[in-house]
This record gives C-alpha cells, sequence and structure tokens, in this order.
C-alpha cells in the first residue's frame, strides 16, 4: 500500500470506529475525537495491519466495557455514567502504541527496517497490557475474591491495586488473544517471538495493579497515567527481550 492510500484508509478508518463508537455512547464526544486522533497516528505511521489489530482490540475492549453494565452501575464501578470512556481513557491506553508508531517510522527512514520485528513486538506489547487491563478490570470486577496486590490481604471489588483469580484469567486471556491474532494479521502465520508480548501483557497488567496499589491510590499519578506508563514499559521490555534473544 503506498503512502496516499495508507493515509486515507487510516484516515476512514479510523473515523468510521470513532463515529460508530460515539453514536452507540461507548465513547464520549472527547474519547471519539481522542480515538480517531490515535487510530490515524497509529495507521500513518506505523502500517495498516497495525491499525487493522488496534480496530479491533479497541471494538473488544469496548463490548468488555459494556458487558454486565447494569451490574456494574449498580454497583457504582462503571465508567463514566454508563460505560462511556473519555478522552483520557483513550489516550491513557492509545499514546503507548502512538508512541511506537511513530518511533517505527523515525527507525525506518532514518536507520532501515533491521528493527521491524523489535517494533512490531513493542506495538503488540502496548495493545496486550492494555488489554490485558481491561479485562482483568471489566471482567474480574465480577469476582468477590479480591485481594491488594502489595500485601495479599481481602479487599473490596474495585480497590486499585486489586487482584482476582478471574481477573488475573481474564488478563492472560486478553493479553493472548491480541497477540496472537495482532501477530497472525501483520505476519500472517505463528513464531515463538510472540511470546514476548503475551508475557508483557500480563506482566504489564500486574504492574498496573502494583502501582493502582502504591502511587495512584495515594493521588501521586491517575489510573490514565498509570494505563500510559505500564503499556510503555511493556513495550521497552518487549523490545529489549526480542533485540537480546532473536
Amino acid at each position: 500500500m503506498d503512502f496516499l492510500a495508507q493515509m486515507a484508509a487510516a484516515l476512514v478508518l479510523s473515523a468510521l470506529l470513532s463515529v460508530v463508537a460515539y453514536k452507540m455512547r461507548m465513547l464520549t464526544l472527547g474519547g471519539a475525537v481522542a480515538s480517531m486522533f490515535v487510530g490515524y497516528i497509529v495507521g500513518l505511521f506505523g502500517s495498516f495491519e497495525w491499525l487493522v489489530v488496534l480496530i479491533l482490540f479497541t471494538a473488544v475492549g469496548l463490548v468488555a466495557t459494556r458487558m454486565n453494565i447494569g451490574e456494574k452501575i449498580a454497583s457504582g464501578l462503571q465508567e463514566g455514567t454508563a460505560g462511556e470512556r473519555t478522552y483520557k481513557n483513550v489516550l491513557g491506553v492509545g499514546l503507548p502504541p502512538c508512541t511506537v508508531a511513530v518511533a517505527y517510522m523515525l527507525i525506518n527512514r532514518f536507520i532501515g527496517n533491521e528493527y521491524d520485528l523489535e517494533l512490531t513486538v513493542a506495538f503488540l506489547s502496548t495493545l496486550a497490557v492494555a488489554a490485558a487491563d481491561t479485562l482483568a478490570s471489566e471482567v474480574g470486577v465480577k469476582d468477590g475474591r479480591v485481594w491488594l496486590i502489595t500485601n495479599l490481604r481481602r479487599v473490596k471489588r474495585g480497590t486499585n491495586g486489586g487482584i482476582s483469580p478471574l481477573g488475573t484469567g481474564a488478563a492472560f486471556a486478553g493479553s493472548l488473544v491480541t497477540a496472537v491474532i495482532g501477530w497472525l494479521i501483520i505476519y500472517k502465520e505463528l513464531d515463538l517471538a510472540m511470546g514476548v508480548p503475551i508475557l508483557m501483557g500480563l506482566a504489564g497488567c500486574f504492574l498496573d495493579s502494583l502501582l493502582g496499589a502504591t502511587l495512584e491510590s495515594h493521588g501521586v499519578i491517575s489510573k490514565y497515567t498509570n494505563n500510559c506508563v505500564t503499556a510503555i514499559a511493556g513495550a521497552g521490555l518487549g523490545f529489549l527481550a526480542v533485540f537480546l534473544i532473536w
């Protein structure tokens, strides 16, 4: 796909997803604008395949957010007033893949494509972390068996830093599915290297819980900053792992 076609495809697909999500009240207006920005940057500076993976991840995340929304609202555990996500939610998980996409463009232009595998793993790692965290929160909230990650004391559902068996299982499933499907879309075949973003997704989710129980619960960082930092950490560690091993 040439650059102009890629630019047009990125704009059309990211705009379409944002409008649909806004019309379905899954995103606020600001969230829809932020979503279009993220999709456009990833599709423009990364690749069309990266954008497809991002769209699939976004769709799954929004569906997970709407699951059992009545129960979440009754418990006060929903996003926004009815599960809708704002620009802060979108940018919290969207800036890391945007950062990797811009790095991908710059490195390919000035150095070459010798780091294509490392950067692709870094990109998938950002989405795997976000998917793991989203499903751990949205699905794990149904599990009443919650322990604080720092001291393993029982806490209430929705507590920052709380982990549960159901949430951990959902996190692993989200990371696994995101990495495997993303890998197949980008490379069209399976490879051992796809295990890296799977592990980074789960590790990033636990790091999110750790920061949630410490810095976030004390007001040092917001949950959006937490989401962004942990996804960047997953990307960096994923890049380093592939660089050192493959």
